[in-house]
């Protein structure tokens, strides 16, 4: 096979609409825009969220609290996944990535307190729950905050 033998599967492109090519088309003329109006116009056209004058709903819902924009936002593993774990093994993010604990981890994880643990594991996590921490250090492990 070639590079020039290659073509996309069947069904997975399509040609694109050609506007305002005469009225044979079916998108002649006004182009599907219509007869006159702002989004007739070039560059006509109104700004998202605009609601013609009326009070946005954006504006109109009242506003609780504060979103952190910045946030990294942590994936949360639970203690009773970490049975999972040979006894003495070091977990971290890619050990949990490799025993398929966790899909993806994008900033960290952050090990939380549902269930138990009987092993002992030296833990390595961006953080931890007061209960995840007490359960893995009861257990004989190490909770350590990379």
């Amino acid at each position: 096979m070639n590079i020039h033998e290659l073509s996309p599967v069947v069904g997975s492109t399509h040609v694109g609409k050609r506007k305002g090519r005469g009225h044979a088309t079916g998108n002649g003329k006004t182009a599907g825009r219509g007869h006159k109006g702002q989004k007739a116009r070039s560059g006509g056209g109104v700004r998202i969220g605009f609601e013609g004058g009326q009070m946005p709903l954006a504006r109109r819902i009242p506003k609780r609290g504060f979103h952190n924009i910045f946030a990294k936002p942590l994936e949360s593993v639970n203690v009773s996944a970490l049975e999972k774990f040979e006894d003495g093994a070091v977990v971290d993010a890619k050990a949990l990535l490799d025993a398929g604990i966790l899909s993806k981890c994008t900033y960290g994880v952050k090990i939380l307190g549902s269930g138990e643990i009987t092993k002992k594991l030296t833990v390595k996590a961006s953080a931890f729950s007061e209960s995840a921490k007490a359960k893995i250090e009861a257990a004989g492990g190490k909770a350590e905050v990379v």
